[in-house]
């Protein structure tokens, strides 16, 4: 099977990566079902990248019915290393402007029942996740910005993820504002928690299409609005996946990311039952090693 260091997930509006050349198409089984898409997976700046469309090319799949466990998986057995997500945002602050790119370091969770771990069916682990996001990554992504025209990029903040598909209210807008929220989407805490099981680093560049209804003229966004400003963005975020990627080109990893199932599973090793430790034996064969 095809390999890649480095997997892209692309949001709304970003389907597709300009700029990859010698593409393949991959289809990747996983324990946990099929990924939103195939993969696409070609050569950017010199690097073997993995291109996944979140929502399917054609936006067929709604956040609440992201296939999240099978997307990590797959990326994980493409060999990804690292996953810079790109994805749709509104804004909760004002300096936070529409076709404005934000990489957040934090992220708060207003989902419903969504599965956001690989683990369970007889094998216990708990993540360290107060810092959510890899610092390494996110300071190339920043750092790769610097060089791009005409895009202003803000670096941290709180994305707060909410279930959807409907936008917010604006009793609930005005309520993630008191908490300090600085931006809101449907998908990427999954997305964080998932790859950070995976060993993973994982970094958001969050695309702002709008302020949000709490906003005086944001008050009913409209998914026309969101495609106006997401046509620019994708463009953007095209641009700054790209100086990123080649940006990354000898730098290893120096994160905790490798390592973050070390210390997690608190399963006994004689008790980590053998159904667990076949499925969950690429995230943990390293520490768990199946015994012939």
């Amino acid at each position: 099977m095809a390999q890649a260091t480095i997997g892209v997930i692309g949001g709304s509006g970003l389907y597709q990566m300009e700029g990859l050349t010698d593409i393949e198409e991959v289809s990747v089984e996983t324990p946990f079902g099929a990924p939103s898409d195939n993969f696409l997976i070609g050569t950017l700046s010199g690097q073997r990248v993995a291109f996944l469309a979140r929502h399917g090319r054609g936006h067929k799949l709604m956040p609440s019915e992201l296939p999240f466990r099978a997307n990590i998986y797959a990326m994980k057995k493409l060999g990804v290393e690292r996953i810079i997500s790109a994805s749709a945002v509104g804004s909760l602050k004002e300096e936070h402007k529409p076709l404005d790119l934000v990489i957040p370091d934090q992220f708060f969770d207003r989902t419903r029942g969504r599965i956001s771990t690989f683990f369970g069916e007889g094998i216990v682990a708990h993540i360290t996740f107060a810092e959510p996001v890899c610092h390494q990554l996110c300071e190339i992504i920043a750092d790769s910005g610097k060089a791009l025209d005409n895009v202003e990029i803000h670096r941290g903040g709180t994305y707060i993820c909410m279930e959807g598909p409907a936008f917010s209210t604006r009793a609930e807008s005005n309520v993630y504002r008191s908490w300090g929220m600085d931006i809101i989407g449907m998908t990427n805490l999954q997305e964080a928690k998932l790859a950070r099981e995976a060993e993973i680093c994982y970094s958001t560049i969050a695309l702002v299409t709008d302020y949000d209804c709490w906003h005086q003229g944001h008050d009913a966004v409209t998914v026309d609005m969101v495609i106006e400003c997401l046509t620019q963005n994708v463009i953007n975020a095209q641009k700054l996946i790209g100086a990123t990627i080649k940006n990354l080109v000898g730098v290893e990893r120096s994160c905790k990311c490798g390592s973050a199932l070390k210390h997690a599973v608190l399963t006994a090793p004689h008790a980590i039952s053998p159904q667990a430790k076949e499925r969950l034996n690429l995230l943990i064969g390293k520490y768990f090693p199946i015994e012939n």
